[in-house]
This record gives structure tokens, sequence and C-alpha cells, in this order.
């Protein structure tokens, strides 16, 4: 050993005991020339873990479990409960009659759902009906409650913001003392108040995030109708929608950032990558993503992952619409969103 790197290596023992660790040392893995993520491409395809979702059902309560979710633990970070290194998701499951108890919490939630039909979510006092397709809010410490009073099992997807509240440890939590809360408003009335281009006279905005909780998929499915008529189609996108605070015009979540996509049949974008990890989840159609070289076909109500800038292609086998969520709107307000529309 030479007498250099032999009075270095003692030099760190010396400083170790106070507390210190040379920059030198770990600066190359520290501030590094293009983003490093342990996320990796993966995807859940529903057809095959549907009867893991619903055997779930048979060992554990809602009420008991507080919240019956499957987590989508990404394969590159097991154990961590994360999808990207940003973000948390996982497929709930409520059966017919049951109530998941209310709560609050410091994380955002949003809820996308996968399949069944007339459950609902209860959001400080006002209920909403939930149908495949809905993208529907839980603002960071409101009360929220689930139930199901339909014939049928209800699954959605949940994406929250766990990690992020983690990373800046703020994460509080409450559970209510009544298993359903208190309605004080009718079911729409947040839709009808501020999602129709009017709102009440003298409101106030006290929130980053959307006074409309429920965004319901027949009228943003209506949307990207309206939009194919014009044929604006983007190379890296198709038809791509993002779902905004009607009083702001900002993203819908101050943490996620979410949006909905069409891309016709026969449909292939452009190489395509950014900074936020995006998780998808196919609503309508089949097709194909290639991440990074590799092919991983989807079909209705599968969920993938796209890494942080990873390149990603997307195909269209048929009229598909999907739904994403990243962690983009924290990106964009701190100023380290970037995104490559060139090739590999």
């Amino acid at each position: 050993m030479s007498d250099q790197k032999s009075s270095r290596e003692a030099y760190y023992k010396d400083i170790a005991p106070h507390n210190l660790t040379p920059l030198w040392e770990v600066f190359k893995d520290l501030v590094v020339p293009e983003p490093k993520t342990r996320a990796v491409p993966a995807i859940w395809h529903y057809d095959q873990i549907r009867d893991s979702i619903m055997k779930s059902g048979d060992l554990i309560t809602a009420k008991e479990a507080i919240r019956r979710v499957l987590i989508l633990e990404n394969p590159g970070m097991p154990g961590e409960s994360k999808i990207t290194n940003s973000l948390y998701a996982g497929l709930q499951l409520i059966l017919p009659g049951e109530v998941a108890p209310a709560h609050r919490h410091t994380q955002s939630a949003l809820r996308f759902i996968v399949e069944g039909s007339g459950a609902y979510t209860a959001v400080e006092g006002e209920k909403t009906i939930m149908q495949p397709g809905d993208f529907v809010i839980t603002p960071s410490w409101t009360w929220h409650d689930h139930g199901n009073d339909s014939a049928e099992p209800m699954v959605w997807l949940d994406g929250l913001d766990i990690p992020i509240v983690a990373s800046v440890d703020a994460s509080f939590a409450e559970e209510s003392t009544a298993e359903r809360q208190e309605l004080t408003r009718p079911t729409g009335d947040t839709l009808a108040r501020y999602g129709s281009g009017m709102m009440p006279v003298g409101y106030e905005h006290v929130t980053r995030t959307s006074p409309v909780f429920s965004y319901p998929y027949s009228r943003t499915r209506e949307a990207l109708e309206k939009m194919r008529e014009s044929e604006e189609w983007d190379a890296c996108h198709g038809l791509k929608l993002q779902f905004t605070n009607p009083v702001t015009g900002d993203y819908a979540m101050a943490t996620i950032g979410t949006f909905m996509q069409l891309l016709p049949k026969g449909f292939q974008t452009a190489p395509y990558r950014s900074t936020d990890g995006m998780v998808f989840s196919v609503v309508e159609g089949s097709g194909s993503v290639t991440i990074s070289g590799n092919t991983y076909a989807w079909g209705p109500r599968d969920t993938f992952v796209v890494p942080a800038w990873h390149h990603s292609e997307l195909s269209a086998a048929e009229d598909a619409v999907l739904f994403s969520f990243s962690d983009r709107p924290v990106q964009d307000k701190l100023g380290l969103w970037r995104e490559d529309r060139g090739n590999h």
C-alpha cells in the first residue's frame, strides 16, 4: 500500500468517530451526470393477479386491515413499498357490504377505479359513487372512508406520495372514532360547484389540491374523443390530457401529476423519456410498451411502470386509453423536471 493511500485511510479512521466523512470519496455517487434509479421496468397483468387480490378478501376484513391492499412493489426495491423511488401504488379490494373505516393522514392519495361499479369514497363529508376509469382524490389530512353498497367486489389502484412525505419526515395519521364519517354535502356537490367552468362567488382557495375530488371517466373519455376530431396527435403521447385544479389551472394534486391519454389503433409513439417515473393503468384497449429495449404486452386493467429517465415507446394494437401518474408536480416546482423527445 502506498504511503499516500495509507495516510488517507488513517485520516478517514481518525475522523469517523466525529461523524465526518470525505466528500471526495463519494462525490461521483452523489452528483451523477444522469439520473440513476433503483426502480426497474415492471408490469402487473391483472388477469394473473386477480385471484390473489380476491383471496385476500377471505383472509382479512377491510375493517381489520384498515385498508385491504396488495402493494405493487417495484422489483428493484424489494421490501420498500415503492413503485418508483418517490411513489407508492397498490390495488385495494372492498367487498359488498364492507366499510373501510374513516381516517386521515398527511399523505395525499389518488384512487383510479379498475373493476366493479357502485362502491363509494367519502371525503370530508361528501360521497362519490365510483365507476371504472374514474379518478378520485383524497387530499392531504382529509377524513375519508370507503364502502361498497353494490353486489360485486370493487378494486381500485391507489397511488400515494408516501415516500415523498417520508423523505421530509412529515407523516401524521389519525383514526376516526366513527366507522363512517357524517355526510354533510350531497353527492356530486363539489363537481357541480367547481367542475363546470364556474365556481361560487367569493370562494377562496386555501389548499393546493383541486376542490373537485372526483373526475368521472365519462367526461374524460368524451374530451378525448372530441380532441380526436382535430387529429392533433403528439408524436410521443398521442392525445394526452392533464387533470387540473379548476381554480388555479395547476395539477389536480400538489405532489402527484395525473394524466389520461388516447392512442388510436396502430399508433406507435416516438422514443421518449423524462425524469419523472410514470405509473400506467390501462383503461381500454391493448398494445405494448418497449422500455429500454424490452417489450411488455399490456391489456385492460394491467399496471406497468416506466422508471425515471428510461426510454419508452407505446404501441396500440387497437384504440387504447391509459391513465398515468407521476411526481412531476414536485419536480416542476423545484425546477428539476426534464424530458427527452429525441432518439436513443
